[in-house]
């Protein structure tokens, strides 16, 4: 009650913020006419002077005013739209570093380019982050004018592109691209072996469009890369073709909230049956049971056209937010493979993790952040929590007209679809042009093919059919239009209005079903009353539709067959509205917890990538290891020392034995005592003589190898080493994290147990890396060309004396061939040729 009447009289927080900022437009608007006077060239030149201004040490808030009214005239000029008060305060906020909300339709691409001429004028960049390669070259060419006009480079970051190209794109000023290739591009970027290799430059300056999309709908998955492993694919098939002999209910139970499946005791007593093995829980069968788990997972909860497609012979994954396809991404943990033998289609080996981050994490390396959406106010506490970022609401320029309908309910999909048609032909047949939403490939096409039989020319917008978007979008504003589209229609496209449309209501947005998350289904509304414009907006939702099906609640249907209320007859109720936005904020809530247990886990990853990076970049950039392997043998005698040395015991009964071992396996160096020097010895001196030796070995290696030639062979077998032991100990941190759950029955908190184990594994492989650097740096020798061909020499010489041996061998079996009989064959029992009367077998036959 206190907090209403304050709020009254001062304002709430974010008026109160806005109309801080209110002094700084005017400003901007003072300076309007006399930037007007300036010529083009004259206009561009100010990019120059800024730049210069800067380098002597002026702060960019100072030069705030200035810049915004330079790209507002140069936007109106090139563009031929200006930008309005809203849109400027929008730009403030964005250079603060915090969220913008803007409703859908306020020019949030034009509001950005304040923020991103202002900070790129530092030189250091920045990248303008959008969610997905058609808004990223559509923004890259469209604002890119403006800037290239003000004397800007702008780049573009997008699939399929090579490493020069890319390295080019991020030199530039102002950088467009996805989410998704920011992110691989430092994965990359940190498995190269020379810093002349690496695409992205610092982490300066980043505003990311559809904010709430990127940082928390798709940051419930990480970024992989990874690389084939060498496993048989064969199992896959053969799991594959049992699967038909398994039913739902009778041999597993399906959890469709959490998105599970699993065997109960007939579906494991068949699956041992037709695998002919005696138990599946044996560890020597875990392969099978694994199989088995993926392959059920492939057939019962991932459906073909809905969470992917087969296009040439390959399963691509639908992008569930933006209803693209992910070309390239593949699912982990052989979910992939079990889907290529369900669709038939070649199996690919099995992939080893090589390099992984969460969007949180590489988000959170910018040393400014910025976002807008038209969605973020509900997201607002995990804005803040995660990014630190803070959300402003901003005014509207026109007021908002668009009427937005209440959902309606029938009682099943049927009736549903057959409502959905009939408010399409009643809107195509008055020539208002209607956008339908639909939340899967599978049910784009269905209604596509309902139309077609009904004779309603349409347009088809999605994952399958995305070559014609720019087109697609461009018309489906105009008289008479129906486009079916999934999500790839809902966020950023700009759909104008044609000719007559406004007298007719403008755009009608028709959703098929709601979406788990309250902000997509803003999203589409948002495609129709865009500044100012007449528009509308209604969902048709059944009974039967996941969301309600499994979030919702069956009272619902309980009271429809109550009040006896036929199929194709509708409700709507605020109970009904009630319990569908429970609904989706329950998902919310689920995902909320996804992604903050994935954050939990990979901030202890994180830690450790970030050490593991910092060490590549260092033995990259550095032009002399020595002081780094110094240290590294100084680590390695120490290890030494303190297994030998126990000082409870005399010198004599010191393990002598592990410690020679030790270092000649290690330094590659036979330690030579006398009796006298080793009974002489302490500690110290022990350590002093072993590093005397160590020094020894390493002059030894400079002197055979050269000393520029050693320096070069320390950076390349210390990288080989780094990347080859954290490609395995990311190996051993997926298979920690898949079975640390269980450690919650022992009454131990799984979290806590993932870090202390997964921080001795680290320690455990700094140490391994450290050992097996040096010993091969003990080791290794450059082979020199005349070697090279003495070598090449000697295996030609021995190839030649085999051939030798081979035609000898030939000889010498010739000549030991048995000797043939001449004439016949003498009976054993026959009288014997040579005259002396006996039998041949007592005779001369005899053995």
């Amino acid at each position: 009650m206190i907090g209403t009447v304050l709020t009254k009289i001062f304002g709430s927080k974010n008026e109160r913020e806005l109309k801080q900022m209110q002094p700084l437009v005017n400003r901007i608007n003072e300076l309007e006419e006399s930037v007007k006077a300036l010529d083009d060239s004259a206009l561009a030149a100010r990019t120059v002077a800024f730049k210069e201004r800067i380098a002597k040490g002026e702060p960019l808030d100072d030069l705030l005013p200035e810049s915004f009214a330079v790209i507002r005239e140069a936007s109106r000029r090139i563009l031929g739209e200006r930008h309005y008060d809203v849109q400027l305060l929008g730009g403030i906020v964005l250079h603060r570093g915090r969220i913008a909300e803007m409703k859908t339709g306020e020019g949030k691409t034009l509001t950005s380019t304040l923020a991103v001429y202002l900070n790129s004028l530092s030189g250091k960049g920045v990248h303008v982050v959008t969610v997905n390669d058609y808004l990223a070259s559509r923004d890259a060419d469209w604002m890119g004018q403006v800037y290239r006009f003000l004397g800007m480079e702008v780049g573009r970051i997008i699939h399929d592109m090579g490493d020069t190209e890319r390295r080019e794109a991020y030199r530039a000023d102002v950088t467009y691209g996805t989410n998704n290739e920011f992110g691989f591009d430092y994965l990359r970027d940190n498995m190269k072996f020379t810093l002349e290799d690496f695409c992205q430059r610092g982490f300066n300056f980043a505003i990311v469009d559809e904010v709430d999309s990127i940082l928390i709908d798709e940051a419930r998955t990480p970024l992989i890369i990874s690389g084939p492993a060498d496993v048989s694919t064969d199992l896959y098939s053969n799991v594959n073709r049992i699967m038909g002999s398994f039913k739902k209910d009778s041999h597993y139970h399906v959890d469709e909230k959490a998105r599970q499946v699993s065997l109960n005791e007939d579906g494991i007593s068949l699956g041992e049956k037709l695998l002919r093995i005696d138990n599946l829980y044996d560890p020597r069968n875990i392969e099978y049971l694994h199989h088995l788990n993926q392959a059920l997972r492939a057939h019962v909860l991932f459906k073909r056209d809905v969470d992917y497609i087969v296009k040439d012979g390959q399963v691509v994954i639908v992008d569930e937010f933006t209803g693209r396809t992910m070309e390239g991404r593949r699912y982990s943990d052989g979910l992939h493979q079990a889907l290529e033998a369900k669709e038939k289609v070649k199996i690919e080996r099995e992939n080893q993790t090589l390099a992984s981050i969460t969007f949180q994490n590489y988000f959170r390396m910018y040393d400014k952040l910025a976002g807008m959406t038209g969605t973020a106010d509900t997201e607002a506490p995990e804005f803040k929590k995660i990014y630190d970022l803070d959300v402003t609401v901003m005014p509207t320029h026109m007021p908002m007209v668009r009427v937005d309908y209440a959902d309606v309910i029938y009682k099943n999909e049927a009736a549903k679809y057959r409502a959905i048609i009939k408010e399409i032909k009643e809107k195509h047949k008055k020539g208002q042009p209607v956008l339908v939403g639909t939340i899967s490939i599978d049910v784009s096409e269905k209604i596509s093919k309902m139309l077609k039989k009904e004779k309603v020319d349409h347009a088809v917008l999605n994952a399958k059919h995305h070559e014609r978007e720019a087109e697609i979008i461009s018309d489906a504003g105009h008289k008479g239009k129906v486009t079916i589209a999934t999500n790839m229609a809902g966020r950023g496209t700009d759909i104008k209005l044609g000719e007559g449309v406004v007298e007719l209501g403008g755009l009608h947005i028709l959703g098929t079903s709601r979406h788990e998350s309250r902000r997509i289904d803003n999203q589409l509304r948002g495609r129709s009353g865009r500044q100012g414009d007449p528009g509308s907006s209604r969902f048709f939702l059944s009974l039967e539709d996941d969301l309600l099906r499994i979030f919702g609640s069956g009272r619902i249907s309980g009271i429809m067959d109550k009040l006896g209320m036929e199929e194709d007859e509708p409700i709507e109720h605020n109970m009904i509205s009630r319990a569908i936005e429970n609904a989706q904020r329950k998902v919310e809530g689920h995902h909320f917890d996804i992604r903050k247990h994935l954050l939990e886990y990979d901030d202890v990853m994180n830690k450790q990538r970030e050490v593991i990076y910092r060490q590549r970049r260092e033995v990259l950039s550095g032009e002399n290891m020595q002081e780094a392997i110094q240290d590294m043998v100084e680590d390695l005698v120490d290890g030494i020392v303190d297994e030998t040395v126990d000082e409870r015991k005399s010198v004599e009964d010191w393990d002598w034995q592990t410690c020679e071992g030790r270092f000649s396996e290690i330094f590659s160096r036979k330690l030579i005592w006398t009796e006298e020097e080793r009974n002489s010895c302490k500690r110290e001196r022990l350590r002093e003589r072993l590093l005397e030796e160590a020094a020894a070995a390493a002059k030894a290696q400079e002197e055979v190898n050269g000393v520029e030639t050693q320096r070069q062979i320390e950076r390349i077998i210390l990288l080989q080493t780094v990347d080859s032991h954290w490609k395995e100990h990311l190996l051993s941190m997926d298979h920690l994290k898949e079975g640390i759950g269980l450690r919650g029955y022992g009454q131990k908190n799984p979290l806590n147990e993932y870090k202390k184990e997964g921080f001795d594994l680290f320690m455990n492989m700094i140490e391994t890396v450290k050992q097996q650097t040096v010993s091969n740096l003990m080791r290794v020798r450059v082979v020199q060309e005349e070697e090279v061909e003495r070598i090449e020499e000697e295996r030609r010489r021995r190839q030649q004396e085999m051939q030798m041996n081979k035609g000898a061998a030939g000889e010498d079996a010739k000549a030991s061939q048995p000797i043939k009989r001449e004439g016949d064959k003498i009976g054993r029992n026959a009288p014997c040729p040579c005259g002396s009367g006996k039998k041949y077998k007592k005779c001369c036959g005899r053995v």
